[in-house]
């Protein structure tokens, strides 16, 4: 596998190596040992799974207490994955990027602790799946606004196109209410 840095500090995106033939291919998705050598030192604790239609965003989620780790990829269709870092002492403090996750590409992205994490269903529809490294805990989850001008995030929505959100992703908090990291 190739593991490529991000423009945010400590975000990887990961380029597995896919064997494929006429039958179809093959890929490891996660192996502790390869994964530590490339410096994500990660115990998964669940795995998620979400089927979504087009133009779903669902985020920018984040955790303030038993605070999650993601490794997260795309098993059928395409999706716009975007982070914001969230941590005040890392060099990309308030920076956000974004990529393309799809059943083609299969490009894995691993989001450390500390960021907002979020998706947007670019295809008709897309199959999600992710693992954490902690469990989910409602009374700690938090949302930041998928589109918060202070951020910037740069989805790409077709014009006219408004995403379709969950009330809690609607009630998102702005970047200068939502709780940051040490």
């Amino acid at each position: 596998m190739k593991v490529h840095a991000t423009p945010i500090a400590d975000v990887k995106l990961i380029e597995p190596r896919v064997f494929g033939d006429t039958r179809g291919f093959f890929m490891e998705t996660w192996q502790a040992f390869k994964f530590t050598e490339a410096g994500i030192n990660a115990a998964f604790l669940q795995d998620n799974q979400s089927r979504s239609t087009q133009w779903t965003l669902r985020g920018m989620h984040l955790q303030v207490e038993h605070t999650q780790g993601k490794l997260v990829r795309v098993t059928a269709g395409s999706v716009f994955d975007a982070v914001v870092d969230l941590r005040r002492r890392s060099p990309t403090f308030g920076r956000w990027w974004g990529t393309e996750l799809n059943d083609q590409n299969h490009h894995m992205l691993w989001v450390p602790p500390g960021l907002a994490h979020g998706i947007l269903i670019t295809s008709p529809t897309a199959d999600f799946l992710y693992k954490c490294t902690d469990v989910y805990s409602p009374p700690h989850e938090r949302t930041l606004a998928w589109n918060d001008p202070a951020v910037g995030i740069e989805w790409p929505l077709p014009a006219g196109i408004a995403p379709q959100l969950s009330a809690k992703d609607q009630r998102g908090e702005s970047f200068a209410d939502v709780h940051k990291f040490p």
